[in-house]
């Protein structure tokens, strides 16, 4: 099967399926005489697999060491359950983070609501500058 051909069967763009190849995250598929990648069902089940486990966003690394412990016909459920566990812990990170940045912004939205945009002054923007600008 050609790339293209795996790229419609399993939802990845050739240059994502290189990309993987490239960066060793699946094995190099066989070459046909002429050259040609030559991937058959087993290569496409394994990219489905990384398929999914980009769709949950999980890093690279993670995902190389986990298809190089199902590719070596060990079961990397531990290795899984971690890598989930902890971006699981960074989502939770950045959704406080960004919970603070929405109430910041939102009291500077009050803020700027307040302010008057008379120019010339000091402060290049009153709305993002402290006070003591007059």
């Amino acid at each position: 099967m050609r790339i293209g051909e795996v790229a419609a069967e399993t939802g990845l763009e050739p240059s994502a399926i290189r990309y993987y190849e490239t960066n060793d995250i699946i094995p190099q598929p066989e070459r046909t005489r002429s050259g040609y990648r030559d991937y058959d069902g087993a290569d496409v089940e394994l990219l489905r697999f990384v398929r999914r486990l980009r769709s949950l966003e999980l890093p690279l690394d993670d995902i190389r060491e986990i298809v190089a412990l199902r590719t070596n016909g060990e079961a990397p459920c531990s290795t899984v359950r971690e890598a989930i566990a902890r971006e699981s812990d960074n989502i939770e990170k950045r959704i406080e983070d960004l919970t603070r940045l929405q109430s910041e912004l939102s009291s500077l939205q009050e803020e700027a609501e307040r302010i008057s945009d008379d120019w010339p002054t000091s402060c290049v923007c009153h709305i993002l500058e402290s006070a003591s600008c007059s």
